[in-house]
């Protein structure tokens, strides 16, 4: 039985209401809507930096990860006036705009764990630049029968083929059963521009390792044991689970920065499916990750590039 407390915390000097603190979110393993708060605030000074600026899209679980979800773009109703938000026009449904939330501050990550936000998807461009990203990332998808082994070796060819035009990537776990890689850039190329260069990265990694990738949208079709290329979440409006989120998965894992050399190790590992791997850092463990080995995916790991010269190098070599 979940315990209806609630709980005044103050954080950076403002008090926030934390509702049913007792009520479980991740029923297998008892974790509570308390837990989560204590997760995000324990990793806030981390996490808050792929978070700031960004236009946030919230992945509720009001009932749990056991129960049903939704996912909330418009700032929610209440939402307290410190918090900033940016308009952007709607392209669909019967909004003109969408006013998204801006996640600057602790308090304001107190407010979403609140809401039983569990996941938190961020645009790749901040609201200074909107219209242009600052990193682009590949998700490495691994299908049915794929292999940890298998999955570890397509991303490191992918960061071998990056570096070969001279870009240096990042890596993380999705907090599921795959990897991102993302290469971070000055933001002065259009999605356009951005979505082209991972569309050709993506096609020659996948010339390299056709047993091994596919570019197949459609899972029916995809081939047994390969790593989906999915290079098309770049674009405005698309979203990545941010660094450090939560998800709504047994074991409450989180999407967790890695070194490469973890990346080169897991090739060594002969387990026959992925999710396992990663489900070693969750809201219990990361924290103490994090403490040991600061930000894999902020200085001076994240390196901000340019494209052009690695645009016709690519050209050169592969085309």
């Amino acid at each position: 039985m979940s315990k209806r407390t609630t709980a005044n915390v103050v954080v950076d000097g403002r008090t926030l209401v934390v509702s049913n603190e007792g009520k479980v979110l991740w029923p297998n393993d008892g974790y509570t809507k308390g837990d989560l708060v204590a997760y995000y605030r324990a990793v806030a000074q981390w996490i808050l930096p792929h978070l700031a600026d960004r236009p946030l899209t919230l992945e509720r679980y009001p009932d749990g990860v056991a129960g049903g979800s939704f996912f909330e773009k418009n700032a929610p109703r209440g939402l307290p006036d410190w918090i900033p938000t940016v308009a952007v026009p709607s392209d669909s449904g019967r909004r003109s705009e969408v006013r998204f939330m801006l996640c600057n501050e602790e308090p304001a990550l107190v407010y979403v764990a609140n809401l039983a936000a569990i996941v938190l998807h961020v645009w790749t461009s901040r609201v200074e630049t909107l219209d242009v990203p600052d990193f682009l990332f590949f998700d490495l998808d691994p299908f049915d029968g794929c292999s940890l082994a298998t999955l570890a070796k397509v991303a490191l060819g992918l960061r071998a083929a990056l570096e070969e035009i001279g870009l240096v990537p990042v890596v993380k776990s999705s907090g599921g059963s795959g990897l991102h890689v993302a290469v971070p850039l000055a933001p002065e190329y259009s999605y356009e521009i951005a979505r082209s260069f991972g569309e050709m990265v993506a096609r020659t990694l996948h010339a390299r390792m056709p047993k091994e990738t596919t570019l197949e949208r459609m899972p029916a079709k995809r081939p047994q044991g390969t790593v989906y290329l999915d290079y098309v979440q770049v674009g405005k409006g698309k979203t990545m689970v941010a660094a450090y989120s939560a998800r709504a998965r047994d074991r409450a894992p989180v999407s967790m920065p890695l070194d490469w050399s973890e990346v080169e190790a897991l090739t060594r590992k002969r387990a026959k499916e992925t999710s396992a791997e990663f489900a070693r850092f969750t809201i219990k463990t990361a924290p103490e990750r994090l403490a040991e080995s600061g930000d894999l995916w902020g200085e001076p790991y994240w390196k901000v590039q340019r494209l052009d010269a690695a645009l016709a190098k690519a050209r050169r070599l592969w085309q």
